[in-house]
């Protein structure tokens, strides 16, 4: 049984929909949700009863799933799947019943999502929307109840469908006034009409949804029996689990080449990995768009047009020392000219995904200081190599740090989904030595503490840990050790994500009669404990509180666990046993807020976000976009001269900024690849851009006039940096070393 456990916030689904294989037609799926069942029953951390309440979550989570915004499904289908099935749902799992459940409430859904899409098809092909009057549509309907009856549901959808067009238009106009200011000619003289686009956006939904077959379904509603006991609860297909183990571990058996969904329906190339497979076999080209694909080499061509872009993927990836073939429409090819290329699999590396850090250096001779910023990601490890792990990687990258003898560190994870319970008791322990890092408390009520076994630390200087709501899990694990233990000094949003809950990957077969066919049965990712900083104090919900907090637009957003369903609740446990912190005082937290504070009070970029957070507080609350073109043009036109005048003021402070950032410091780059220099090369921010892809320029990026950052340092990096610098000459003034005790 895989069985390992995992911290990484449930990655989004990369399409709503699989295709049918030899193996999926075989597999009893029913088999697979009454193995699941089983499961979850018996090993889910909260152990609910498997009752008429259940019951009805499992219901409102499939239907939110299929329908979150309330526009295909009808009150009277609400009403009817719940007199069938909100009572018996659960029974009918754990006798092998329930998919045909979901398949009759899915097939509901499919034939409401082609009727909507069809009077969308219709609406768009007669073009009469006048786009006036006071009209307006609800942003989100999350929390709006579904349309009363036909009439009303395709009064919706009218307005829906009006507001997408237009939507589409403004985007067109605004990027041909920019064009026009240029002197450039539009992007779009070439480019299928407005309609066509949002034709084909609705095309490629309805393909999604006809094509969907029984393990779709499957995947539906088995991910809405898990996620009603937890967010962080879920099934995954093959395919998904595979995409997931891509994601972790920052590798992947491929070509080395990015692609994204196109509105024609092909899947266009938007980067080829620098010495990757592709970029060395040559032929293909940033901008070329895929057709078909030869998984197997062998010359029969699978057609990937409108395929969900995680399905092609799928059929190009495959085992090391294989070759699979694209048949490509060139970028610079004529109207109907295809190409088909072939290109041999190797294992590829996700480099820019990996740890890396920069170091700046300020002042010269006896004034010299440097100050590091280490980014991570991830809390990426591999299934296999365990050698390709992040807590490896840091280790190198602290140990040259400290070679640079560095006088402090900051660590940006902003972002980080989280990953490995394993990796994070291990890395954190390289800044506190030996000592619990974090608690977890499973199903029975045993709280087991983990205990980071470096003796040593192999950074003992001035830290800072800069967050944000996308920090999440061991992120948060990370982050609140080190602010308990008082090591670090936590910057960012006013908290982090909230995910206190630790899970691991069951294989569903091992729960299925030894004869069933169960190769596409999947694994369910469980949730079996919680986890407790050193303090006692969870996570969940709450996140981790940073001790300086910086504005930010997730004070607008229902960003986090404590918005999700189904959460499970913060509470506090006793400190862990030999649980030391230091003096917080050591960290002299009063001067350094302070100090931040002037700074903010001061930066026009905080001001600005300042007046954004109040405009986006304000239309969450409208919560409803006009669909009067004349309103929108106003709307439009305000956010154009915002936007323009404050580039004005941007391009001239940046250039200022940028200036006296060059006579200040100088900052070099500190990769993987860099580890065993002799001096640590300068860094070369464009260069960075383009090391590990070729990316497509486009006509869109050629309009593009959004000001780069100052050197390529963000607000929230650049204040991190100034509070990094205030502790350490704080530290220094009051001639106190901060060194953790060693046991």
């Amino acid at each position: 049984m895989l069985q390992r456990l995992c911290l990484a916030a449930a990655p989004l689904l990369l399409s709503l929909t699989c295709f049918s294989t030899p193996a999926a037609a075989q597999t009893d799926f029913d088999l697979v949700g009454r193995a699941m069942g089983r499961i979850l029953q018996n090993g889910h951390y909260s152990r609910p009863a498997f009752d008429v309440e259940l019951s009805q979550k499992f219901l409102d989570e499939y239907l939110e799933t299929l329908d979150p915004s309330h526009v295909y499904f009808l009150r009277s289908d609400i009403k009817k799947f719940r007199k069938q099935y909100s009572h018996r749902l659960h029974e009918l799992l754990m006798t092998s019943d329930a998919l045909s459940a979901g398949a009759e409430i899915f097939e509901v859904y499919r034939s409401r999502v082609k009727a909507r899409i069809g009077e969308a098809r219709a609406l768009l092909e007669k073009n009469e929307f006048k786009f006036d009057g006071n009209r307006t549509v609800i942003r989100d309907r999350s929390e709006e109840p579904w349309p009363g009856d036909e009439e009303r549901a395709r009064a919706l959808w009218e307005l829906r469908v009006e507001q997408a067009l237009l939507s589409e238009l403004m985007r067109r106009e605004g990027i041909d006034q920019r064009a026009k200011e240029q002197g450039k000619e539009s992007p779009f003289l070439e480019a299928p009409s407005a309609i066509f686009k949002v034709k084909s956006n609705y095309d490629r939904v309805l393909k999604q949804i006809t094509d969907s077959d029984l393990e779709d379904i499957a995947n539906y509603f088995y991910s809405a029996v898990a996620r009603s006991h937890d967010p962080h609860s879920d099934y995954y297909s093959m395919r998904e689990f595979e995409q997931f183990r891509i994601g972790i571990s920052n590798e992947l058996v491929g070509i080395g080449a990015r692609l994204i969904s196109e509105d024609d329906g092909t899947s266009k190339i938007t980067g080829i990995m620098t010495g990757g497979p592709a970029d060395r076999q040559g032929q293909l080209q940033p901008g070329d768009r895929v057709v078909a694909v030869d998984p197997l080499g062998n010359g029969e061509f699978v057609d990937v047009m409108f395929m969900p872009l995680s399905k092609v993927i799928e059929q190009i990836l495959g085992e090391t020392s294989t070759t699979v073939g694209l048949k490509v429409k060139p970028m610079n090819g004529k109207k109907d000219e295809l190409a088909i290329i072939k290109i041999d699999r190797e294992r590829v590396s996700l480099k820019e995904d990996l740890l890396s850090a920069e170091v700046y250096e300020f002042g010269k001779g006896s004034e010299l200081q440097k100050y590091a910023v280490i980014e991570m990601p991830s809390f990426y490890f591999d299934f296999e190599n365990r050698g390709n792990r992040v807590s490896v990687d840091l280790e190198k990258i602290l140990k040259r740090l400290v070679e640079e003898k560095v006088d402090g560190i900051a660590i940006d994870v902003r972002g980080n989904g989280g990953g490995s319970l394993d990796e994070v008791r291990r890395l954190t322990g390289f800044f506190t030595g030996r000592g619990p890092m974090v608690q977890v408390k499973s199903t029975n009520g045993r709280v087991e503490s983990l205990i980071s076994k470096i003796r040593r630390p192999i950074y003992i200087g001035p830290l800072v840990v800069l967050t944000s709501k996308g920090s999440a899990s061991a992120t948060e694990i990370l982050a609140g050790a080190l602010q308990d233990y008082n090591r670090a000094v936590i910057v960012g949003e006013s908290s982090t994500f909230g995910k206190g809950s630790v899970q691991k990957f069951v294989e569903i077969s091992n729960y299925m009669p030894v004869f069933s066919n169960h190769e596409r049965a999947g694994r369910i990712k469980l949730t079996i404990q919680k986890y407790y900083r050193p303090s006692g104090s969870s996570v969940q919900k709450l996140g981790v509180v940073p001790d300086i907090v910086l504005p930010s637009y997730s004070d607008v957003e229902e960003r986090g666990e404590a918005y999700a369903r189904n959460v499970l609740p913060h509470d506090i446990i006793r400190e862990a046993e030999d649980f030391v912190p230091m003096d917080r005082d050591l960290l002299h937290f009063a001067e350094l807020i302070k100090l931040s504070e002037g700074r903010r009070a001061e930066d026009q970029d905080f001001k600005y976000l300042a007046e954004d957070i109040a405009r986006t507080k304000k239309r969450n609350e409208e919560n409803k976009v006009s669909v009067n073109i004349e309103t929108r043009r106003a709307e439009e036109k305000e956010r154009e001269e915002r936007r323009k005048a404050r580039n004005e003021e941007r391009r001239e402070r940046f250039a200022k900024v940028e200036e006296a950032d060059k006579k200040t410091f100088k900052v070099y780059r500190l990769t993987l690849d860099d580890l065993k220099a002799d001096k640590l090369p300068l860094l070369d921010r464009k260069e960075a851009e383009e090391r590990h892809f070729r990316m497509l320029k486009d006509k869109f990026d050629d309009l593009e006039d959004s000001l780069d950052w100052p050197s390529g340092i963000d607000s929230v990096k650049r204040e991190g940096l100034h509070i990094l610098r205030d502790l350490t000459e704080t530290v220094k003034k009051n001639r106190v070393v901060v060194v953790p005790k060693d046991d």
